[in-house]
């Protein structure tokens, strides 16, 4: 990796230096390879760290790069390639090997916001279903499913055990309901602390996150709050409405 100009570049600098660095990657470094410490990358460069960051953390939103706790920055792997179904039928727990698994399950005070797109009270509580999804044995995302009472209304006459097991009462009661149909959006993030830690990520690590609104007899039947890697997930819609996680060399090779 060598040195270059940067003074005369009209471009902010750390979008040149991101531009210097990338293909520096393509070249000099190998996956999983440590990347030197920001102090030498800064002087080699002849740059401010704030500006090195700033390069650093745009490379990490592209996937090029991964900070990784206790390791450093190194370089990433290719983008992992999975479809990912909002379909109901994974919520019955008969979806494939890879899919959506439950983690915990809890009853407690939505958010305030949360609470307003379920049109509950704000100190009614709700079932709060939280799930990470799998692919190749590394964890891409993880999710907040809130369900009000009145969707499961069948719930509380089962004798449903916490963690995982509720968890998977809950969503077949939900699956039991039927939907009319769902939307949802798109928006880049940083990490929360929880999510960072089930996603092997740093806190503030950029994610994208995904919210769907479940509907079913004109009202919201359920809200899930979606959180990506942004440096392993390229997020696409097919005809069917459904997500579609795609390795971002698919889309060089059909190119």
């Amino acid at each position: 990796m060598g040195t270059t100009q940067l003074e005369s570049v009209q471009e902010p600098k750390y979008w040149h230096l991101k531009t210097v660095l990338s293909e520096a990657l393509d070249s000099d470094f190998a996956v999983g390879e440590i990347l030197p410490n920001e102090r030498e990358l800064a002087a080699r460069f002849g740059v401010a760290r704030a500006t090195l960051r700033q390069a650093l953390e745009q490379l990490e939103l592209e996937g090029r790069l991964q900070r990784r706790r206790g390791v450093g920055t190194t370089v990433a792997p290719p983008r992992v390639g999975v479809a990912v179904s909002t379909a109901q039928r994974d919520w019955s727990g008969g979806g494939p090997a890879e899919a959506w698994q439950p983690v915990d399950c809890s009853v407690a005070v939505a958010p305030p916001s949360v609470a307003a797109v379920l049109e509950v009270e704000a100190d009614e509580p709700v079932h709060i279903v939280r799930r990470i999804r799998v692919t190749n044995g590394q964890a891409v995302a993880a999710e907040l499913l809130y369900v009000p009472s009145s969707s499961v209304p069948e719930l509380s006459a089962i004798d449903a055990p916490s963690g995982p097991a509720r968890a998977r009462r809950v969503l077949r009661e939900l699956h039991r309901l039927g939907l009319d149909g769902q939307d949802r959006s798109v928006e880049l993030g940083s990490a929360r602390v929880d999510d960072a830690k089930e996603l092997d990520r740093l806190p503030g690590a950029p994610v994208l996150v995904v919210t769907t609104r479940y509907l079913a007899a004109g009202g919201t039947a359920a809200l899930s709050v979606a959180t990506y890697r942004a440096d392993t997930c390229r997020l696409t819609f097919g005809d069917s409405g459904d997500l579609e996680i795609s390795h971002h060399d698919q889309e060089r090779q059909a190119s």
